[in-house]
């Protein structure tokens, strides 16, 4: 059974969302503050974490990143807050997945259990030993979920990795938002596809030396992405 923490200020929701994910067959814990939440999520063994971003003690976007320095599992942001600069901010922080109140709890039962599905796949998928992809001075282990840059190791999130090894695994193709967003969130009906251009972002930082003029990932205007090699 798969454990979620919800961490939410605010009871009569946090109650409601646990409910939902009780009836879907989820184990359920909630904290309500954030220096609290953000102990039992590096502490505890959970599965995937449901993260409100207005938190007295500790505010979801730091809780975020210090998850995301320590752990891969799938983050689920929610927030009152409907400006753009707050979600671009969360995915930024290596969220998953952004939800703006109000939502129904249908939905949030569906992308947890869309990221979980994503999740499980990843890291019980059977690799061959050494599944290297190497090009132009950037080296990915599939098999480690390691990525180097001419020799200096860099750390990626799951999705970050799961973007970069796609688009490198397809090199000179030019990939729309919506492709990369299904092929890679697994989602075709919910979520936002601006997370796709969130991601390239945090990617080209990464990977390129100059991020303005990109030698990797190269945007074809009013199309999508592609790799260049």
């Amino acid at each position: 059974m798969s454990k979620i923490l919800i961490v939410e200020d605010e009871e009569a929701i946090a109650e409601l969302e646990k409910d939902y994910l009780e009836l879907s067959g989820f184990e359920v814990e909630i904290e309500k503050k954030g220096d609290m939440g953000l102990k039992h999520a590096l502490e505890g063994d959970i599965d995937l974490l449901i993260l409100d971003l207005m938190l007295p003690e500790v505010d979801g976007f730091e809780i975020c990143r210090q998850i995301r320095d320590k752990k891969d599992i799938p983050v689920i942001m929610v927030s009152a807050k409907k400006d753009d600069i707050d979600k671009i901010r969360g995915l930024g922080l290596g969220a998953d997945d952004y939800m703006t109140k109000p939502f129904s709890p249908s939905e949030l039962v569906a992308r947890v259990k869309a990221h979980l599905a994503r999740y499980e796949r990843l890291i019980h998928t059977n690799m061959r030993v050494n599944d290297i992809v190497e090009i132009r001075g950037i080296k990915i282990d599939k098999t480690a979920r390691r990525v180097w840059i001419n020799g200096e190791e860099k750390n990626f999130t799951t999705k970050e990795f799961d973007l970069l090894t796609f688009l490198a695994e397809n090199p000179n193709r030019v990939f729309t938002k919506e492709e990369l967003f299904r092929e890679i969130w697994d989602m075709e009906s919910i979520g936002d596809i601006a997370t796709v251009t969130v991601h390239i972002k945090k990617i080209r930082e990464k990977v390129e030396f100059d991020t303005a003029k990109p030698q990797y990932i190269e945007t074809i205007w009013g199309v999508g992405y592609r790799f260049k090699v």
